[in-house]
């Protein structure tokens, strides 16, 4: 059986709602971030990042991480890719050119939205974004994404889905790389066709089975 270490408060949320939409049984081993072992609630992990035992299995000390098999990987985005390849039918590729469209909007996702919504979404866990210094962060941050995000808007204006005109894996790395942005109001107002895409895609029974059992996880 497919394993996969890490808690929902994480980028094991990508992997953890696929194997949602296709069903699938999985071992779920909640390995929590080391720097967490202090919050209340947390203290009492079984396993952690800085763990031997799960050290053992990503010398690198960060989760997500999934085994499948003989197969080890740990990046969050690629095991979602794997999974959909592998296990997820209609929500992975179904030819060469769609598993590189998939690949092509992950990368897109990672390398141009993803660190700059992410300082958003921390502004705004650390109190700062009522601040002076932290709206101008946010500002910045902003317009960072506007290019990417108009390439987005641009994209989504003409299609419902991001590849191959369903819901697949695609969707679910790119929403979760934008999520981070939706602390902020009005993120999302000069792109109306991205909100309405990220509204249906957290919609769907897998990302609200996924976020209930994350809310439900120590802050």
């Amino acid at each position: 059986m497919l394993i996969l270490y890490g808690v929902h408060r994480s980028r094991a949320s990508r992997p953890i709602w696929l194997l949602h939409e296709i069903g699938m049984a999985f071992d779920h081993r909640p390995v929590i971030q080391a720097y967490r072992l202090g919050n209340p609630g947390a203290a009492d992990a079984p396993d952690n990042t800085a763990s031997p035992s799960f050290l053992a299995v990503n010398p690198l000390g960060q989760i997500p991480c999934m085994v499948d098999g003989d197969l080890v990987l740990t990046e969050s985005l690629a095991i979602t890719l794997y999974i959909a390849r592998r296990y997820g039918g209609a929500l992975g590729p179904q030819d060469v050119p769609e598993e590189a469209q998939m690949m092509n909007w992950t990368l897109f996702a990672a390398t141009a939205i993803e660190a700059p919504a992410l300082d958003i979404l921390m502004a705004h866990g650390r109190g700062e974004a009522t601040t002076e210094a932290g709206a101008a962060e946010i500002a910045a941050r902003l317009e960072t994404l506007r290019r990417p995000m108009s390439r987005l808007e641009a994209h989504l204006g003409e299609r419902e889905w991001m590849v191959g005109g369903r819901f697949t894996a695609a969707d679910i790395n790119v929403a979760e790389c934008l999520r981070y942005m939706q602390p902020e109001p009005g993120a999302l107002l000069p792109y109306p066709a991205v909100a309405d895409w990220l509204a249906r895609c957290q919609d769907r029974a897998g990302f609200r089975t996924m976020w209930q059992a994350r809310l439900a996880e120590p802050a």
